[in-house]
């Protein structure tokens, strides 16, 4: 079994829990996909490496235009029920926003669905919602607790004029889930959004369960305060004596398939949970074109992406195979050409760095305000990275 403890000494908001499953292993991909689903203004997620006292992290960024729609809860229940969500993470997402409005309705004396959401209510924080509910799906853990959670103290602003600390809607949320809360530090450490997803997440609470720890993922907040590092770290093992499951590759034939349907598909699995899915044409019998669709995916997410290919494609059967897979150390930063910020993705071995990836649609963005050639802005961008990071 999968284990992954939050821990919450920091407390915890949405793009701490962004950042923390980025590190911890799941594609920032994933939850980009997710977002895009809801079909709203265009919003794009980006993730860098920081430091917090000393510690690195992984601070993701949520780039949201400011647009008017309605924040009723019915408004924003319907825009994620309509999106084309896998059912978990639709669940994970609808359980967080549940929370957030049963607390505000408790706060402000109405009932629930005359709930408006103000800050929880942009776009950002949809996207955080949305993206943590779509990474969490993809980190496979069968069960997850949480540490005690530290809410801050003292006074904030908010869109009603000024607020105690912890906010009503924190302690609401997190008193009702049964977490264990401390006030500690004199400032907001922990948001609505970040409660609402330790509560729709967290199945029990206390120190980190015993187990054998695989992977580590630590998500840093926007505010670097004096009194203790803004992180937020999930840690994720197995248990005791179990043995690390290996890898699977699950594999199809089909040649009947509208190839005009394929990216659509692809990203279905990996929204189910595949670490990565990718085609190879092939010439069945009777000389039919075809394509072997290839999906690699962490046994635990075996199930979900057997039945995402059995969905979005025609076939009628698959084979899969356990493998050993070896994966370099990541972390994530950005360069900047013209003025536009591009992410890059850096692979270090034993701690050299020794590959440096460009963000394509960070790229293509900019190459598109410079003026410039794709691969020309991409070629700047690689030697800027190799120079700082090489």
């Amino acid at each position: 079994m999968t284990e992954a403890w939050l821990d919450c000494s920091a407390g915890a908001s949405g793009d701490m829990f962004l950042g923390a499953l980025v590190g911890a292993g799941v594609d920032l991909a994933v939850m980009q996909e997710a977002v895009d689903a809801l079909g709203v203004e265009p919003v794009r997620l980006t993730a860098r490496s920081v430091e917090r006292h000393g510690l690195a992290g992984v601070k993701v960024d949520v780039e949201a235009p400011e647009a008017a729609f309605d924040r009723h809860w019915q408004a924003v229940r319907g825009l994620i029920e309509d999106a084309g969500l896998g059912d978990g993470v639709k669940a994970r997402a609808l359980e967080a926003f549940g929370h957030l409005a049963a607390a505000e309705a408790a706060a402000h004396g109405i009932e629930v669905e005359r709930v408006h959401f103000h800050e929880v209510g942009a776009l950002d924080s949809i996207a955080d919602i949305v993206g943590a509910a779509a990474g969490l799906e993809a980190l496979g853990a069968d069960r997850v607790t949480a540490s005690t959670v530290t809410v801050g103290s003292g006074t904030t602003r908010g869109s009603h004029g000024a607020i105690p600390l912890p906010a009503p809607a924190v302690l609401r949320i997190l008193s009702e889930a049964g977490a264990p809360v401390v006030g500690a530090v004199p400032y907001e450490s922990c948001t609505p959004t970040g409660a609402a997803l330790i509560a729709s997440s967290a199945g029990g609470w206390g120190p980190m369960p015993e187990m054998v720890v695989e992977r580590i993922g630590v998500g840093a907040g926007g505010k670097d305060p004096t009194e203790r590092a803004n992180l937020l770290r999930i840690v994720v093992g197995r248990e005791v004596g179990a043995a690390a499951p290996k890898p699977v590759v699950i594999e199809t034939n089909v040649d009947d398939f509208d190839p005009r349907l394929w990216p659509g598909a692809l990203a279905a699995l990996l929204e189910a949970g595949a670490s990565d899915a990718w085609l190879t044409p092939i010439l069945m019998k009777k000389g039919r074109p075809a394509h072997t669709v290839h999906v690699l995916c962490r046994a635990e997410a075996v199930e979900a992406v057997r039945s995402a290919l059995v969905r979005h494609t025609t076939t009628i059967g698959m084979r899969s195979y356990e493998i050993e897979k070896y994966a370099l150390e990541r972390r994530y930063t950005a360069v900047r050409v013209g003025g536009h910020r591009i992410g890059v993705k850096i692979a270090a071995e034993g701690g050299e760095v020794v590959n440096a990836s460009v963000e394509y649609e960070d790229a293509v963005a900019a190459a598109a305000a410079l003026g410039r050639p794709v691969k020309v802005v991409i070629a700047q961008a690689t030697a800027m990275a190799a120079e700082q990071y090489g």
